[in-house]
């Protein structure tokens, strides 16, 4: 999945995701009524965030309220409270992020078709190109390196934050929006102006491992032989889903590779839903709120036989980070890469006077080891520089699931 020249602070990876680093559940009831659901630990809606420290809800709508009453901005007024509080993943949405915000949790974004990751010598790289989008109509291919962004070096930086830069998120950039990128393929270097679109994303893709590379669609119930990978780029609406049906229309001599490089998060509801496509119910994560402790549990029924092997990068994050930890705490899957992003905290959105929305921290997410994941990331079982992909491969066949 695919912001600007100041300096990236927190709030700018965040942003950077695009909103779809959502730990959620039905964000929009949550906007309707000013608070969130209280059902059951399955349906209740959060969000995931690295935090320093929390912020009062109550103090945050109070200055909204104050301001709204003033007849200045409500969201400006609680901006300012959410900014001393320390609260480094907090933020304030107008009515119409929010309604981005939600568009994201269905697949839907401004951007330039672009997926990015961390290449083996520790660059940036275009890991996909989204067929149609503006970076496909202007030649960028995967594997190209991305060296500047509106005239802005970006191999050093995180790749949630160049994601940012792609798609404008703190600047609010909007469809029809330029952004200048300068790309290098071996000795080739090149300078494209690419019009942001609006594109409609697919979280999920299959194919089969080893020579022929033919596409595999999830609900494929072909019985040849051979690894199926499923890549997961985000965890928006039904992607869990898809992933269980990938799961199920694979040979059932076959082994996964689940490959989560890059994915930014999403809902939670669908990062369970993919969990229990490996797991016969049981303990996913625990999380608490204002104290509160609660669990999410996977459905029984998930195939627990088949060799499964997690891929798993430094962009990897939130719900994707919540995945990884239950597969590997539950013993059921062997991962490989790199240390994942770190990013394990839970946030609840509330509407404020004024008709603004601020998500705002309430507790921690743990694996069902009791790990906590914020600002730790999860160490694959297997730390791989380079060649990942390769490795994981390796490991799966060894594991009786071969190409």
């Amino acid at each position: 999945m695919s912001g600007p020249t100041q300096c990236f602070g927190p709030r700018g990876v965040r942003r950077g995701a695009a909103l779809t680093l959502v730990f959620a559940g039905v964000l929009a009831t949550a906007a309707v009524t000013g608070s969130l659901p209280r059902g059951s630990a399955k349906s209740d809606s959060l969000a995931t965030r690295s935090v320093a420290s929390t912020v009062d809800r109550d103090e945050v709508a109070d200055a909204a309220a104050r301001a709204v009453a003033d007849g200045k901005s409500g969201k400006e007024a609680a901006e300012e409270v959410v900014s001393r509080s320390g609260d480094r993943w907090g933020a304030v949405y107008d009515e119409r992020q929010y309604e981005e915000f939600e568009q994201a949790l269905d697949g839907s974004y401004t951007g330039v078709g672009i997926s990015a990751r961390r290449s083996a010598d520790g660059q940036v790289e275009v890991a996909r190109v989204q067929p149609g989008s503006p970076a496909d109509r202007a030649g960028i291919e995967p594997g190209d390196l991305l060296r500047t962004i509106d005239g802005h070096r970006v191999d050093k930086r995180p790749v949630a934050e160049v994601v940012a830069l792609l798609r404008g998120d703190r600047t609010e950039a909007a469809e029809g929006s330029t952004v200048v990128l300068g790309t290098a393929r071996g000795d080739r270097r090149r300078t494209e102006t690419l019009h942001r679109a609006r594109l409609t994303t697919e979280p999920v893709t299959v194919r089969r491992l080893g020579p022929p590379r033919s596409a595999v669609s999830p609900s494929s119930s072909s019985s040849s032989s051979g690894a199926v990978m499923i890549e997961v780029d985000s965890f928006t609406r039904g992607s869990g889903a898809k992933v269980r049906d990938a799961v199920r229309g694979a040979p059932s001599d076959a082994g996964v590779l689940l490959d989560l490089r890059g994915n930014s998060g999403g809902l939670v509801t669908e990062a369970v839903t993919a969990a229990s496509a490996f797991l016969d119910g049981g303990l996913v994560a625990t999380y608490d709120v204002h104290g509160e402790q609660r669990a999410l549990y996977a459905e029984p029924g998930g195939d627990t036989d088949r060799p499964l092997v997690v891929l798993v990068d430094g962009g990897t994050m939130s719900a994707a980070e919540l995945l990884t930890g239950a597969l590997q705490d539950r013993g059921r899957a062997v991962t490989v890469g790199s240390r994942t992003f770190g990013k394990g905290s839970v946030q609840m959105p509330s509407k404020l006077p004024g008709g603004s929305v601020a998500e705002l921290t309430v507790g921690h997410y743990r694996t069902p080891a009791g790990r906590s994941v914020d600002e730790r990331g999860i160490t694959p079982d297997l730390t791989v520089d380079s060649k990942a992909e390769q490795r994981a491969e390796t490991v799966l066949s060894g594991l009786g699931g071969g190409s």
